[in-house]
């Protein structure tokens, strides 16, 4: 009895030796950074803009990039994640944007410790690959800018949303990130403009 358990220890042990051994799967990480390269517009207001907080809608707002393969059906790919967050990567990506357009005079992130006058806040309702006819990336953003008002609710300058769909040259994970990115930098150009308009008409900081 002994010896054919140490012949059974012996022959598990040669045929796990043998198996290939597998590295672990990493998953590829992926940015989303659209970078403004035109001239600074010529509207500017002398004073500060806060990027506030960038919200994502579900199922949107994880790392994974998703995928849409019906009208009610959404996949995640956990093989192929964003370096961050969705709400971080866009917010760091608007506020860069924002502060080359030279719109105001600075334009600082949420975790900037100087309080400025105007906020502005987003929140992302789409940002996703659509495959159900054709590959497409889908972002929608809604922009909202605020005032403060001595310590009462924030008054509303201006609400805007904006949807963008770019086609895929292919069904890859890099295509749907330069899309998304493309769709993004399209978003970010058309509030731009409509942020210059609001700012040449700000209310005035309270004691100004």
């Amino acid at each position: 009895m002994m010896k054919r358990t140490v012949f059974t220890l012996a022959l598990m042990g040669l045929v796990s030796c043998s198996l290939p051994t597998r590295a672990p799967v990493t998953p590829s990480s992926w940015m989303v950074a659209p970078e403004r390269t035109g001239e600074p517009l010529k509207t500017r207001s002398d004073l500060w803009l806060k990027v506030g907080s960038v919200s994502v809608a579900p199922p949107f707002d994880g790392r994974s990039l998703v995928y849409r393969i019906s009208d009610q059906r959404y996949e995640k790919d956990f093989y192929n994640v964003y370096t961050t967050i969705p709400a971080e990567m866009i917010a760091d990506s608007e506020r860069q944007w924002l502060n080359k357009a030279n719109i105001f005079s600075a334009t600082v992130g949420q975790s900037n410790s100087f309080f400025p006058y105007y906020t502005l806040q987003a929140t992302v309702n789409e940002f996703y690959g659509d495959y159900r006819v054709r590959p497409e990336a889908v972002v929608s953003v809604e922009f909202f800018l605020t005032a403060q008002s001595g310590g009462s609710p924030k008054p509303m300058i201006g609400a805007n949303r904006y949807t963008k769909r770019i086609p895929l040259k292919d069904n890859s994970p890099e295509a749907l990130v330069l899309g998304q990115q493309q769709a993004l930098a399209e978003i970010f150009t058309l509030y731009e403009e409509q942020l210059s308009k609001y700012a040449a008409n700000l209310p005035k900081p309270l004691g100004q």
